[in-house]
């Protein structure tokens, strides 16, 4: 299991997480409305609004997943960070409805 982080404009995010959860990418995408930030881009101190998307999938799911936000984000190189779920310290019904989500 997966747990993937990804900063996109707020007014992207939900119909970015509305296509990656019908498409069965994702079971599911958090938006955590407003974070800010900081960071440089082309030599430049960037500080931005954004939305952070907290989306959880299954393992074989991936490499679509990576794709497929890459095809439909706004950024030249958006952030996409998967974290693993310790499957031992989770809700095993949560985990297995993930898997049902997406088609596993």
């Amino acid at each position: 299991m997966k747990l993937v982080l990804s900063t996109i404009p707020p007014n992207d995010a939900a119909e970015m997480a509305h296509t990656l959860v019908t498409e069965k990418h994702v079971a599911c995408v958090n938006i955590i409305p407003m974070v800010r930030s900081i960071y440089t881009w082309k030599g430049e101190l960037c500080d931005d609004a954004e939305s952070m998307m907290v989306m959880k999938t299954t393992d074989d799911k991936i490499a679509g997943l990576i794709d497929r936000i890459r095809q439909l984000h706004s950024y030249d190189v958006p952030e996409i960070v998967a974290l693993n779920i310790d499957e031992n310290g989770s809700n095993p019904d949560y985990l297995k409805w993930v898997l049902a989500s997406v088609g596993a």
